[in-house]
């Protein structure tokens, strides 16, 4: 009986590290590739690039755990140790490179990190398989590993975007299960040595208790760690900060100028931001015979819905942003809600939380005036609500007077892109396509595209309507291009399954950031 008993424990305990095991490496994998895309942006490289070189790690350490003789529990464990240390202080590392390296040595650190965790995730699974041998044959032993295994992985994949990112984040994340890891390992040891008193089993535990403390160490000031990080990543005071499921939103305030950073990109300046907001909120309306129904997508932080009320004939606006916690912001951070005016606690506008080409795929609704101002097409993501597809799905939303208006980056820092966006709004089918720009001194140059089945002529600019920014002279020379702006010509429109434009984006960032720090 007592042996029934005691095998039944010892499978449990296996079984259930087992689970963790798989959980605890998924986990690590998921904080690594999500931090490299808030740094380095490109979501799908990032990814790619961290499930490739793990999954090859992976079989780089169960190859290697053919050489492993002798106590098999005290390797297992050894494993647990420093995969937990280095999987646990994975984010709190890639914090520190980011801030010391250029993007290239970030990436080849970040890739080195992932190979050792991925070889270290190899050992697991060999090593419980050899442990488990004794008490089942080979295809049970097999079936109940990576059954248990699979099943840890699809837990973390739940886990990770729901529960861990919006509530611990990124790096909070990585010390917690560093801390399960290393107790899992020290839990095992401790069961099947508790009446061995060796000194094996005494340096082990020191070393387990001592990666212990430094976890909870780094637990402890997990807090002043990352406003020290982002107190020398932001020049001014840090007023707000939160990481939601879908990115890291920052406030910051230096007197009179209040700053939005997103994943660490600047949205917008208190100080300039109202040259921006204008040219893409009121041209269009200016242009639009009718403006009864305005759609805006993305501006969840009401700078833009401000513009558009300024119009008595705007009865309705509807503002699309992916993330709830952006519209909260607005609504209820006095620095943002001063800026924007209240303009989301108007009783006109209806903010909706959902992804913009969801949203027009679902809805039946038509709209006067349709208005993009989404962030930059720096990820696969992103790229795809700059696609033809996603202005066709514009087009029939509009009515047939109807006028739309997108943000489309810098013709001058990232050229081809901006007149790739122009290319796919006219290859979409809008009869009538009007690039322009502007300059904000936050941002530089910056474009916009102007679109319609009807003829506009944007360049006339007439209205009583209150502005700090534009007038008549100043609207006429933004349609007008220099040499070193204009259209290069020869570039491929933007497609759902062909994200040409992520490319050209991220060519031409890439290509100005070099430049500026020479």
């Amino acid at each position: 009986m007592e042996n029934t008993e005691t095998t039944r424990s010892e499978n449990l305990l296996f079984f259930t590290t087992i689970f963790l095991a798989g959980l605890c490496s998924l986990i690590y994998e998921l904080l690594i590739s999500t931090t490299s895309s808030y740094f380095l942006g490109d979501s799908v490289m990032q990814f790619s690039l961290t499930i490739g070189v793990y999954m090859a790690a992976m079989g780089v350490g169960s190859y290697l755990t053919k050489f492993l003789d002798g106590n098999l529990i005290e390797w297992f464990v050894k494993v647990e140790l420093v995969l937990g240390l280095i999987g646990g202080a994975s984010v709190p590392i890639l914090y520190f490179i980011f801030d010391q390296m250029s993007p290239m040595e970030y990436q080849f650190s970040m890739l080195f990190i992932t190979f050792i965790i991925g070889t270290l995730t190899g050992f697991e699974i060999p090593l419980l398989v050899r442990i488990l041998k004794e008490n089942y044959p080979l295809n049970s032993n097999l079936a109940y590993v990576l059954s248990l295994d699979y099943i840890g992985a699809l837990i973390a994949t739940l886990l990770f975007p729901f529960l861990l990112l919006p509530y611990l984040g990124t790096f909070r994340t990585s010390i917690v299960f560093g801390l399960i890891n290393i107790g899992l390992g020290l839990l095992v040891y401790w069961y099947f040595t508790k009446n061995d008193k060796g000194k094996r089993k005494k340096r082990l535990e020191l070393m387990a208790v001592g990666c212990l403390t430094f976890f909870l160490v780094l637990a402890t000031f997990s807090g002043k760690l990352l406003q020290h990080w982002e107190d020398s990543f932001f020049t001014s005071r840090v007023v707000y900060s939160k990481q939601t499921p879908y990115q890291q939103l920052v406030v910051t305030k230096n007197k009179k100028d209040i700053r939005l950073y997103i994943n660490r990109i600047i949205q917008f300046s208190s100080v300039d931001e109202y040259r921006y907001h204008e040219t893409l909120g009121m041209l269009p309306l200016l242009n639009a015979p009718y403006k009864k129904n305005v759609l805006i997508l993305g501006g969840g932080e009401g700078l833009l819905a401000r513009e558009v009320l300024k119009f008595p004939e705007v009865e309705t606006v509807t503002i699309i942003d992916l993330d709830e916690e952006v519209f909260k912001l607005a609504k209820e951070n006095i620095h943002i809600k001063e800026l924007n005016g209240a303009a989301l606690l108007n009783p006109k506008v209806t903010t909706i939380a959902h992804d913009a080409m969801t949203f027009l795929i679902e809805s039946e609704d038509f709209y006067d005036v349709i208005i993009a101002d989404l962030p930059d097409p720096s990820n696969d993501a992103l790229a795809r609500l700059y696609s033809t597809s996603f202005y066709k799905l514009v087009q029939n939303h509009l009515t047939p007077n109807g006028v739309f208006a997108t943000q489309a980056s810098s013709p001058f820092h990232t050229r081809n892109a901006f007149w790739c966006i122009r290319e796919t709004v006219a290859a979409s089918g809008f009869k009538n396509v009007y690039p322009f720009h502007t300059y904000v001194p936050s941002f530089g140059d910056w474009g916009f595209v102007l679109a319609s089945n009807l003829t506009l002529h944007p360049q006339t600019f007439e209205t009583t309507l209150a502005t700090r920014y534009l007038e008549p002279d100043l609207v006429k020379k933004m349609f007008f291009f220099a040499k070193d702006m204009s259209n290069p010509g020869d570039l491929d429109v933007n497609q759902l399954d062909q994200p040409n434009l992520l490319h050209y984006f991220l060519e031409d960032w890439q290509e100005f950031s070099k430049e500026k720090k020479n």
